[in-house]
């Protein structure tokens, strides 16, 4: 009892360490930038010195982890809370809307971001010979899973290579691989495994979706995507919808209006040439639907928006 104590308190004592080595290095890197891309292509540092507003793209295939502060992702009408205990990972493309919650000038949030390849993955359970997914119907392509220190031990090694960029060309590989290695074996491995494996559900769906990404402004044809996918309509819709919290045309939707949110934002395009441009047919149709998805029609919403970016 008394050594199963102390190989906690020793465990513990190993992950605090690692999440203090993590946020030292996060804030030295970020010292300057809120975000940085940094020269190993995959990762990426982020720095908030306070909460920000709610904010709609794209979330990657990815790891990230929290070093100081917290953030909560909305997909669909779920909500995903995480904080330095614990991580998000998103196994396909996913259209959500992300908020820092805790941040500040004196304790600022410190985050990291690691997308995550595909192939890497499928090499990684193929060269580890890690057991085939189980077929079983999609789950969700997001989860929160609980940090521990061989995850946050490689991730400190990937940030040390920041200091030697000589090394990163040979050594950002190795570790990535590690890092690959230690999701897939820990709690939400099976959920990576399941997407990158041919043939599975999840991985037709993942396509589909990959699909959708680059081509939301065509019509969609429900049945036409769910014969890419080798399924029913009926059963494409329900697996569609387990992984992604929303139907296609709902994700498609979400596609339209946020890309069409952004040209009127930053290319200062009209709201009718910005509808047309994402594959709306109807004026009224795009007013109606972006009022009910932003809160406010187009041209309100957008002024609203630059009078915040100008204070």
């Amino acid at each position: 009892m008394f050594n199963q104590k102390l190989n906690q308190e020793n465990e513990a004592d190993g992950l605090r360490a690692a999440s203090e080595a993590l946020a030292e290095g996060i804030a030295r890197w970020t010292a300057q930038a809120e975000r940085l891309d940094t020269p190993i292509s995959a990762l990426t540092l982020v720095r908030r010195e306070s909460p920000t507003e709610q904010t709609g793209y794209m979330h990657e295939p990815s790891l990230c982890l929290i070093a100081q502060g917290s953030k909560r992702v909305l997909l669909g009408k779920e909500l995903y809370t995480y904080d330095a205990q614990h991580f998000l990972i998103t196994s396909v493309n996913l259209p959500v809307v992300a908020q820092v919650t805790q941040a500040s000038r004196e304790k600022p949030y410190l985050g990291l971001v690691l997308r995550l390849d595909q192939r890497a993955i499928t090499q990684m359970m193929v060269d580890s010979d890690l057991p085939a997914p189980r077929t079983q119907p999609a789950g969700r392509g997001m989860a929160v899973g609980v940090v521990n220190a061989p995850l946050l031990g490689a991730i400190n090694r990937l940030l040390d290579l920041l200091a030697e960029p000589e090394a990163i060309p040979i050594m950002a590989p190795i570790i990535q691989k590690e890092i690959l290695y230690r999701l897939l074996v820990g709690d939400q491995g099976p959920r990576l495994r399941q997407i990158a494996a041919a043939g599975t559900q999840s991985h037709q769906i993942a396509q589909a979706i990959d699909w959708l990404r680059d081509n939301y402004a065509r019509h969609l044809r429900v049945e036409d995507l769910a014969a890419q996918a080798s399924m029913s309509p009926s059963t494409f819709h329900r697996h569609f919808r387990a992984l992604t919290a929303m139907s296609p045309l709902q994700f498609q939707k979400w596609l339209r209006l946020h890309e069409a949110r952004r040209m009127m934002l930053t290319d200062r395009m009209d709201a009718s040439s910005a509808a047309f441009q994402v594959g709306y047919e109807s004026h009224s149709q795009f007013n109606r639907e972006y009022s009910r998805m932003f809160g406010a029609p187009p041209l309100r919403d957008i002024k609203s928006l630059r009078s915040m970016a100008e204070r």
